[in-house]
């Protein structure tokens, strides 16, 4: 008798959890192919007199900084080197692929940054411009949203009949304003979001994310709740609780009653999605190898020092490393340094000069905290989860994926997320109503033994680890500076703002795109090969991307409209 192996994904809660960005390795599986020549720890050379760019983090906005500063060298003929630095051992942030059981025979699992959709233009343009085969993110799977005792709806996934069935339970429960409502909120959203790619928006750099907001029409929606918001657009507030909370748990970990509302429409904007075959962090791999940059891995920046206006001193030391002082260090001198990591979680040492402003105040990072995530990888022979555990019947399958709402705990007069404790072991869900867990998924067969075999290789194998995964996102009127200073630019500034793989991309290009009209005159497309948007033909530019597109086929200055 053979058994089916399911790799079954719990990612269970400590406060608030979510899924699809879950940056950490794990030992039974293997966090990336050992033979990529590109992530291989690389020594420190000895100075050189060329001007310098430092990178800190190998991330999405790290790595497609590097790819930017490439694209402006090349078009201006600059001679620029760049270092990378990365703590970790390799590249791609958030974007974890592994291999159950050390294996790639195995179909390997990505574990954080998990998806993109075709609006994030970078990524999608990235996908193909480096021949990766993409692979649709799985929607047919059955779905059910669990309050902590009992499923609100349940879907069935796929089939013609299954699908007008699940639509009409939807507007059942909901009614029929509040999907087409949510659809056109997010359809505008959407539409905002694109005009970052243009070229007269892309070739305009920011350094104020609330004036950003401002002219992107987004300040109300960062300034209250996702519930909030949704309340205020007359949308039925068990929709919002239920289905839009299921969303931002699963993707930020966040309740719809915590989290701001342009990241909770981001949450919902997610159709279509895609992922690269292999694991989205190949993307990023070939933005620092295109962008022939150094890289050092396993390379931890202890300390920036300002020296004089166009000169840093930027110290690193081995990543893991005891020892402590000068004598264990490295340090080498650079025009200009990028931060692309997280400031606080970085703990880097900042010497910066004085504003040459009497008046103007230093810039500071605000404290930014971070979800604290559980994950747990588990091997079984089991479909689905256990039936008796969610109150069904023996014979009754629980769905593929099951997402979870604070709702019910909410209308039970329960604590707030952050007191859930997952203390106590039972076959049945909590007495309480609380949700022990913020999402369970099946990822698929791993692979069809012999009842025997399936006992001594998977058993009851299970792996859990856990870690700060994305920033909490409340409401905000105020954002971390994107310029530190002269020469000093932070991409993780938009974070708080909206926090996505295709976001930290665009951060990126934005303080390229600063550090290149400060430092160089110059910029990622040449300002006489700058496009502008033709107006009498839509399709004609539907597809232009700024930094990787310069100019448009053709030019039409008649009727020229903004897209703001």
């Amino acid at each position: 008798m053979y058994l089916s192996t399911r790799l079954l994904v719990t990612y269970a809660l400590l406060q608030t959890a979510a899924a699809f960005q879950l940056p950490f390795y794990i030992p039974w599986v293997s966090a990336r192919l050992d033979s990529n020549d590109g992530q291989i720890p690389l020594a420190l050379p000895q100075e050189t007199p060329l001007n310098r760019i430092a990178i800190v983090g190998a991330g999405a906005g790290g790595s497609s900084a590097a790819f930017w500063i490439s694209k402006a060298k090349k078009r201006y003929g600059l001679d620029v080197e760049v270092d990378v630095f990365e703590s970790s051992s390799y590249v791609g942030g958030r974007s974890t692929t592994v291999y159950p059981y050390d294996d790639p025979s195995l179909e390997p699992i990505e574990l954080g940054a998990s998806i993109f959709v075709k609006a994030n233009k970078n990524l999608w343009r990235a996908s193909e411009e480096f021949g990766f085969d993409r692979k649709d993110f799985d929607e047919d799977d059955s779905m059910g949203i669990w309050d902590g005792e009992q499923f609100l709806l349940t879907t069935s996934g796929g089939g013609r009949i299954g699908g007008w069935w699940d639509t009409l339970k939807v507007l059942w429960r909901y009614g029929y304003k509040a999907p087409t409502r949510t659809k056109a909120i997010v359809d505008g959203m959407i539409q905002k979001f694109l005009t970052l790619y243009s070229p007269c928006f892309g070739s305009r750099s920011f350094t104020n994310l609330t004036t950003l907001a401002e002219e992107l029409g987004w300040t109300e929606m960062i300034g209250q709740t996702t519930a909030d918001y949704f309340d205020g657009q007359g949308i039925d507030p068990r929709w919002t609780r239920e289905m839009i909370e299921s969303a931002t748990r699963v993707n930020y970990g966040q309740n719809a009653d915590e989290i701001h509302a342009l990241e909770g429409m981001c949450s919902l904007a997610a159709t279509g999605a895609s992922q690269i075959k292999g694991g989205n962090w190949l993307i990023f791999d070939q933005f620092l190898k295109r962008s022939n940059a150094t890289v050092f891995l396993n390379t931890t920046v202890t300390s920036v020092t300002q020296v004089h206006e166009n000169k840093f001193t930027v110290r690193t030391r081995p990543a893991g490393s005891s020892s402590v002082g000068p004598q264990s260090e490295s340090e080498r001198h650079y025009r200009a340094v990028i931060l692309a990591a997280p400031f606080h979680g970085a703990s880097i040492g900042l010497s910066l000069l004085p504003s040459a402003n009497a008046s103007e105040p230093q810039p500071t990072i605000p404290p930014q905290p971070y979800v604290h995530l559980h994950v747990t990888l588990l091997a079984t022979t089991s479909p689905h989860a256990r039936s008796r555990y969610f109150n069904l019947g023996e014979k009754d399958t629980v769905p593929g994926m099951v997402l979870t709402t604070w709702e019910g705990v909410r209308g039970r007069g329960g604590g707030s997320a952050s007191a859930v404790s997952g203390e106590g072991e039972t076959a049945n869900a909590r007495e309480d109503g609380v949700p022990e867990f913020n999402s369970v998924s099946y990822h698929g067969k791993v692979r069809t033994l012999d009842g025997e075999p399936v006992k001594r290789v998977v058993g009851d194998k299970e792996e859990e680890e856990e870690w700060d995964a994305y920033p909490v996102l409340p409401p905000a009127k105020e954002f971390p500076p994107v310029k530190l200073g002269k020469g000093f630019y932070y991409v993780n500034a938009f974070e708080p703002f909206i926090s996505t793989m295709e976001t930290e991309t665009i951060a990126a290009r934005n303080v390229v795109e600063l550090l290149m009209q400060e430092e160089f005159d110059a910029s990622i497309c040449k300002s006489d090969e700058e496009a502008i948007l033709l107006t009498d033909d839509e399709d004609s530019h539907k597809d232009f991307v700024y930094g990787w597109d310069c100019r448009a086929k053709e030019l039409s200055y008649e009727n020229l409209e903004l897209p703001l």
